[in-house]
């Protein structure tokens, strides 16, 4: 089980603030009860992905418990003179990895953040990104893969007969090819290229079988 904790945002600049950091809109918690969202780097790849929420003007991100001390920190470099406070408060809740990677949800944690960009972890089919709200870090190099439609690799679902490892290589006729993104037990997410998804891969010459994902 991963273990997660959530990051309150407090105060009358909390929505602005937000509002240019992650890829999503905010507006839509309006009339939804929360939405997905990524924060990336300025070159487009992901630090966080997770659900927020809202609670009467106040917000709440949903985060790996293992890098949520570190997102607090590099987003508090980022309020200059807004007026809100960020508190993380530790929960219960914990994430069952068999479901994320059944559901094709990414989990990223210290071992995957900053590694891939929305697209490369299916965060357009996940409607986690908005492609009309205005501005947020790597935000150009988001809506350029978008439009020019030039997503060449995603992170697919795939079973083995042997363990494997996140961070392990993929590999197609001897030569790798991508990267495992999340595991549980002998199901794996894997990020690769679209055009050679249904070869002969593996990881560490262990034979991988591609699965359907719900949304692709």
């Amino acid at each position: 089980m991963h273990k997660l904790s959530r990051i309150k945002l407090t105060g009358p600049d909390a929505f602005q603030f937000l509002q240019g950091q992650v890829s999503n809109d905010l507006r839509r918690l309006e009339s939804e009860a929360e939405i997905l969202a990524a924060w990336c780097n300025p070159k487009g790849r992901v630090i966080w992905f997770g659900a927020i929420s809202r609670d009467e003007g106040d917000y709440s991100l949903l985060a790996p418990a293992e890098i949520a001390e570190d997102i607090v920190k590099r987003l508090t470099m980022f309020r200059f003179r807004s007026k809100l406070e960020f508190e993380l408060v530790d929960t219960e809740e914990t994430l069952d990895p068999n479901i994320a990677i059944e559901k094709g949800y990414p989990f990223v944690g210290a071992q995957q953040s900053e590694q891939f960009t929305p697209h490369m972890l299916n965060l357009d089919l996940l409607d986690a990104i908005s492609f009309d709200k205005g501005c947020y870090p790597g935000q150009e190099i988001v809506a350029r893969t978008h439009y020019k439609g030039a997503t060449k690799r995603r992170a697919l679902r795939f079973s083995c007969d042997s363990a494997v490892n996140v961070g392990d290589k993929v590999s197609l006729d001897g030569r790798d090819i991508g990267e495992v993104l999340n595991v549980a037990g002998n199901d794996l997410l894997a990020v690769v290229p679209t055009d050679k998804a249904d070869g002969t891969l593996a990881v560490n010459d262990i034979r991988l079988v591609r699965l359907d994902l719900p949304y692709l």
